[in-house]
């Protein structure tokens, strides 16, 4: 059976004539198309769109690429300008040409919601520009060959373009695409899912980018906050508002942490850190006096209501305690309009319960509507009596949403304008379900009863650049350290070290008494000290005679002058350390542990503030950072019991350890600070292939620690060294071939840096 002919105006005919297509397809739809096109775009601009669509239709690359030109430019062109037709076709031609026919596609289906964020032919041409550069960065050449192959990444780069540029200005969304072409452009499989949005460091980067406050900067500053004032803690867990822009997505928490925006804007002159402080009070305040309850047979506005209401009292909770809150709370929670309650032609649930909500917060809301008054003041009623309970707030809210409840609340109209409250998580966590069936007798009791398990003592990880020589630029947020006090063992241990070398212990005393400050320096008006100071108590004496205030600072005490050194040594834990050292019967890690025990005594004779910490790595995504000693600690029991503790295990990620042993030794106040690397080893870890990789950071983190003051030196016991240690210390290291001598040899060395 014949199919009819499709019947065309004069104008739309000639058109479509001028196109010259054979394609049934593009025949079916040419119609809608040129219909659109002549209501966007001017006469000249419709000769531009079909010449072009022409060209395009004619390139061997099948019907799709027209079709989708024809659906998409006349809305690009509308937007952009009439000119971009021309442009579309030379680079859809570069795409064709350069083996990336593809990315064509993708290409021509992302223009218009491109061009809907770029605004201007200006935005459009550096976006085709950036495309080029990209291309040309990610096509592997072959062999020497000239033979290349597509841009893996492009297709997929394509696709995600549009929700890049909501979230990244076109300056964010280059160094987005740098970054990608940069470290991926070897990996086609990497690189797909970098430009897809799939891998971590795609997401990390693109938040990098983007501006406002990042949780992932903020992460450390924020745990502290939460264990600091409300004595809780757990994992903070970010998620992107980027990939859901139709459902907004809420700060929420369960089992495996709290999930928090990854980045928060200024708003309403409440910065962005502040606005994750009222969202951690807020579920902290949750956490500590909700309780869950049953709701199985709870209509969605009764829910609704019973969640707004415990919102209100956790929050009126939070700010009896600490009332610096109500200012925040209030700068974040919407204002909203009560005039509108006349309206009838929508649900004005969620009105009603933010205005109660505001009411309750705010004393200077004064609302004249005298049934949601009432509820106001039973709450209020309620609240007076202690610190109520979650079943006492259901019982408000189902009388509430039973008074107020109207006919217009049934409509799928509803009212949302100035009702969020944003910084309120879903409480998800407050509900209890029991599905219907064979487990009706079974008793079900409330979680409040049941312990937590979370271990508030675990610190969330910091997160450091790493230097790539390659590139010669760093690779931001690239390792994740994890700290934590070293566990403790038997401090008979480290007590039975000293007393095996005794005899060294008598010879460094000799040493140690010559190098300790000689001078004593007066600290004159202390109102505690040593000994009175007879000219100022004198002096106060004669104030106090005559009636004036006497200065109670009378006292003074002394001090050791010539000598103020911070010393941070850093052990290397790498599994290597198991190895039998060459001539002795000992392990390796035990003669470092005699090493570090005999420095710990020399340095603390001579009163020298130190700390000690040991590292080591299981790829970036896991560096252990163990604090053995701090700066505050006196050389005791604990301190000893975890230096008997030591283990070795793992890989050797050296850079990132002294990056953040230099957080720590960088706070102290002294004229010399001076780092200490005992390793046995080159840096290396399991995820690195070049081995010159972690060589370079290391010698980078060794530039960085110089410019902030820190001296580093690097005593190694690895015979081998010499091969690669100058090129990350420079002259500041030592090999020690004798691996047996390292317990004498490394407080002499200490004491050599510091005399």
């Amino acid at each position: 059976m014949n199919e009819e002919p499709i019947v065309r105006s004069e104008k739309a005919e000639a058109y479509w004539q001028q196109l010259n297509c054979r394609f049934p397809a593009a025949n079916e739809v040419f119609d809608a198309c040129i219909a659109a096109a002549k209501e966007a775009l001017s006469e000249d601009g419709v000769h531009a769109y079909i010449e072009n669509g022409r060209f395009i239709g004619k390139m061997g690359r099948g019907v799709e690429p027209l079709l989708v030109y024809l659906e998409e430019m006349p809305e690009v062109a509308s937007l952009v300008g009439e000119d971009i037709f021309a442009d579309v076709k030379d680079f859809v031609l570069f795409l064709s040409t350069n083996t990336n026919f593809k990315a064509i596609v993708p290409f021509l289906q992302s223009l218009a919601a491109v061009s809907r964020r770029l605004h201007s032919s200006e935005q459009i041409h550096l976006y085709f520009d950036l495309l080029k550069k990209m291309i040309a960065d990610t096509t592997a050449s072959v062999h020497g060959h000239h033979t290349t192959f597509p841009s893996p990444g492009l297709p997929f780069l394509l696709e995600q373009a549009p929700r890049l540029l909501s979230q990244l200005s076109l300056e964010g969304f280059s160094n987005w695409m740098d970054y990608g072409t940069r470290y991926y452009s070897n990996h086609p499989e990497r690189q797909k899912d970098y430009f897809s949005l799939q891998s971590p460091d795609s997401v990390a980067v693109m938040q990098r980018e983007r501006h406002g406050t990042l949780m992932v900067d903020h992460e450390r500053q924020l745990d502290l906050y939460l264990r600091g004032l409300w004595q809780d803690g757990d994992y903070l867990v970010p998620y992107s508002l980027i990939f859901d822009e139709l459902r907004k997505p809420m700060p929420y928490y369960d089992d495996y942490g709290i999930r928090l925006p990854d980045v928060y804007d200024d708003f309403n002159g409440v910065s962005g850190i502040n606005r994750y402080r009222a969202v951690l009070a807020h579920i902290a305040a949750h956490r500590k006096w909700s309780s869950k309850v049953v709701v199985d047979n709870w209509s969605p506005f009764q829910r609704v209501a019973v969640e707004l209401f415990e919102d209100s009292r956790v929050e009126y909770l939070a700010m009896q305690q600490f009332p610096g809150l109500r200012k925040l709370f209030l700068a974040l929670h919407p204002v909203p309009n009560e005039d509108d309650l006349k309206r009838t032609d929508v649900s004005l649930i969620r009105l009603r319960l933010a205005l109660v909500s505001r009411a309750i917060l705010d004393a200077d809301f004064a609302l004249q509507d005298e049934v949601l008054n009432s509820f106001v003041q039973r709450f209020f009623d309620t609240m007076q009596k202690g610190e109520s309970s979650t079943p006492e707030m259901a019982d408000i809210a189902l009388s509430f949403i039973a008074k107020t409840r109207r006919q217009a609340d049934l409509s799928p109209n509803i009212y949302f304008d100035n009702t969020e409250v944003d910084y309120r998580d879903d409480n998800r966590a407050l509900w209890i379900y029991i599905e219907q069936g064979d487990e009706e007798e079974e008793t079900f009791e409330h979680l409040e009863d049941q312990k937590r398990d979370d271990d508030i003592n675990a610190l969330p990880p910091r997160h450091y650049h790493e230097w790539d020589y390659g590139s010669q630029t760093y690779r931001p947020d690239w390792v994740s350290v994890y700290e934590a006090v070293h566990p403790q063992g038997n401090v008979q241990v480290v007590d039975k070290i000293l007393e095996k070398h005794s005899a060294l212990a008598k010879r460094l005393k000799a040493i140690l008494d010559a190098l300790k400050p000689q001078e004593k320096v007066r600290v004159r008006y202390q109102e505690e000290g040593s000994e009175l100071d007879l000219d100022v108590a004198i002096r106060s004496l004669i104030d106090l005679k005559s009636g004036s205030q006497p200065d109670m600072r009378i006292n003074m005490s002394h001090k050791n002058d010539g000598r103020n050194i911070a010393v941070m040594l850093v052990v290397d834990l790498s599994h290597s350390l198991n190895e039998k050292a060459k001539g002795s019967s000992q392990t390796i890690l035990e003669l470092a542990q005699e090493a570090v025990t005999l420095l710990a005594w020399t340095i603390d004779k001579l009163g020298d503030k130190f700390a000690i910490a040991g590292f080591n790595s299981d790829t970036r995504h896991h560096v252990r950072y163990a604090h053995i000693k701090g700066f505050s600690e006196p050389f005791d029991h604990d301190v000893k019991g975890r230096l008997s503790a030591l283990e070795a295990q793992y890989s050797t990620r050296m850079g990132a350890a002294m990056r953040h042993a230099s957080h720590y030794l960088e706070a102290q106040k002294a004229d010399k600070k001076l780092m200490l690397v005992l390793t046995d080893g080159e840096p290396a870890d399991i995820d690195v292939d070049d081995d010159q990789l972690l060589i370079q950071d290391t010698r980078q983190a060794v530039v960085e620690l110089q410019e902030k003051g820190i001296y580093s030196y690097c005593i190694n016991m690895d015979a081998k060294a010499d091969e690669y240690v100058a090129d990350i210390f420079g002259r500041q290291y030592t090999v020690i071939d004798h691996v047996d001598k390292l317990p004498e040899k490394l407080p002499q060395i200490f004491m050599s840096l510091t005399k």
